[in-house]
Parts: structure tokens; sequence; C-alpha cells
């Protein structure tokens, strides 16, 4: 089912809101499969009211699954998940109607208008009239757009047109806003602003809001993170206790023999580290004193080495032991 068809299909149930204080989403043991291949595997969590919570991972690590059946694009297959109160298997239409989903790939149409997009948008959802019209200027002025209204939204920019995505998701006024990687596309700058106005929407109306990224700077300014890796859940936290995990500065050596040199450096040290993607890398407190260490006793062997604080991506090396990559082709054979 495409996501016009559930857009449709939700305009025809009221939604039940969640108690106050409760959780808007809570999943237990989900699991999917493609066939013989397993895309998620025994996933639980619970998101709160009002919190923004990104789900991390690479390309292939099971965040579009995860996102199609949140968004009720793919029926469950396995275990238990309540979104707004209801139950995900059982009352889908309800939960549709509560909920703003901003899909990866656009939505728009781009020979209409961008006023026209969010008034063919209101009427799947039975919103007409005064209401419409009032509901669609709230938000072309929330984002920005009033000036852009009367603009085929073909011209407008990648971030603008991100801005319309946002404004149809928000039109009726959801409790629980769903976002598919929503800064692919975006530059930088146009990303931070997407992450502020996210952070607006939670401070000022409670929305609460669920994203998938691959973006460390993204999930960075969320609540809290869940770690995907090849279908499971490797960690769930804020930012800094994860970062937390990693014993201390990360220090990265590039040389032409890694596993030659990482035993020799685990002999004459006593410490042990990783080769990945053919860079050891060795978690220690105080690296600048080690990176100095290191030097003196394997100078001639190193090629490059560094060191630094732990980043989200040095958490999912230290979780996984893979690297941190997304690859298009990958991500359609996975997921």
């Amino acid at each position: 089912m495409g996501g016009s068809a559930i857009l449709r299909s939700a305009a025809a149930a009221a939604p039940q809101v969640a108690a106050a204080g409760s959780a808007v989403v809570e999943c237990a043991a989900l699991g999917f499969r493609y066939g013989d291949r397993e895309a998620l595997r025994d996933v639980s969590f619970s998101i709160a009211r009002g919190e923004i919570f990104g789900f991390l991972g690479p390309n292939g690590g099971g965040k579009t699954t995860l996102f199609k059946i949140l968004s009720t694009l793919v029926p469950m297959q396995s275990g238990t998940a309540r979104m707004l109160g209801r139950d995900l298997r059982g009352d889908t239409i309800a939960v549709r109607r509560a909920l703003g989903v901003v899909f990866q790939r656009p939505s728009l149409a781009g020979k209409l208008t961008v006023a026209e997009n969010l008034r063919h948008h209101g009427h799947l959802y039975g919103i007409t009239g005064r209401r419409l019209k009032d509901r669609a200027g709230a938000m072309l002025k929330r984002l920005a757009l009033e000036d852009r209204a009367v603009d085929l939204v073909e011209t407008l920019s990648g971030g603008l047109q991100r801005r319309v995505e946002l404004a149809k998701a928000l039109l009726h006024q959801p409790q629980l806003l769903l976002l598919d990687e929503p800064s692919t596309g975006l530059d930088p700058a146009a990303r931070r602003d997407f992450s502020n106005y996210l952070a607006h929407l939670r401070d000022s109306e409670g929305v609460t809001i669920v994203l998938t990224t691959h973006f460390m700077e993204e999930a960075e300014r969320c609540d809290r993170i869940g770690i995907l890796h090849e279908g499971a859940l490797a960690a769930i936290d804020q930012p800094l206790p994860l970062k937390a995990r990693v014993g201390g500065d990360v220090v990265a050596i590039q040389c032409a023999a890694p596993e030659m040199l990482e035993r020799k450096i685990q002999q004459r040290f006593k410490v042990k580290g990783q080769i990945v993607g053919g860079v050891i890398r060795i978690e220690r407190p105080r690296g600048h004193e080690f990176v100095r260490d290191l030097v003196d006793a394997f100078g001639t062997e190193i090629e490059s080495v560094s060191f630094g604080k732990p980043t989200l991506e040095d958490v999912f090396v230290h979780l996984t032991g893979h690297q941190f990559f997304t690859d298009a082709k990958d991500a359609a054979e996975r997921e």
C-alpha cells in the first residue's frame, strides 16, 4: 500500500489519545523477514510523549523496514506494537489518523503549487472549508513558506521542498510524527535548520518525533538514539551516555601491515585493538600520551595516527565491530 492509500484510509477513523506521560510507541520482540532473509529480529523499545527519538544505522541495518512497520506501510509479522494507545496489529486505521509521515522519497506534486499541495493533502484527511484554509495558512507561516505559496513545488530547492513535506505532515495536527531519513538531499545548513524546527515542535507543541537517519549530526540532536545493526538494536540511550561507553579517547592508526602491528602493540602496551576497515582502532584514556608512546615505539611502521573524543560513529564500531557505512545498493538489497 502506498503513502496516498494510507492517507485516504486514515481519514475514516478518529484517533485515541494516549494518556499524558505514557509511552507513545511501545514495541516488543518485533521481527520481520523477506523470504529467508531476516530484516528485523527481536527489536524492543518504547518512546515517550514529547521525545525526539532517532534510529541510527547504516543502510541495510533495518531502519527502512522498521519505518515501514511503524508507518503501517507493511503489516507486522511477529512481536507486538502499540502506538498512541492502539494495537498496531488490530487498529491500523485509527493509528494512521494520528500520524504525520514524511517519507524518504518526495511525496509532493511538482506541477502543483505549495498551497495546492497542502489543500489536496487536507482533503485526504477530511479537512475542508475555513478549517482547511486556517490550517494551511498556519503551516505556511510556521515554516516560512508564505511567500512561496503560489510557487510550483518543482521550482523549489531541496530544503524548501522538505519544509513543504513537513507542512503537509503537520496539517492535520498529528500527535506522532514519523520521518524517514528527513535530511537526505539537504546541505548541512538546511539539515541544521530542519533539526531546529523539530526541536521547536517538541518544545512548543509536545509533538513526539521518530526519525531514521545515517547522519551523525542529526542523531546527536535527538533526545535518545536506538542504534540498529543487521536488524537488531545494539543499544538505546541518550547521545552522551552512549559515547561514554567508549573507553577513553579513540586512537586510529594507519599502517601497511595492521594485523602485525596490532599484535606488537598488544604485546608492548598490553592493550588490545580492533582492526576496522584496515585501520587499527584503540580506545585509551589520555590518547595524546598513548600516541606519543606509539610513535616512539613503532614510528617507522606507522603511516599516520590520530586521536579524538568518541563520536557516535565510534560508538557504532565499539558496539558492533564494524564500520559505519552507507551504500545504496546494499540498502536496496537488504531493506
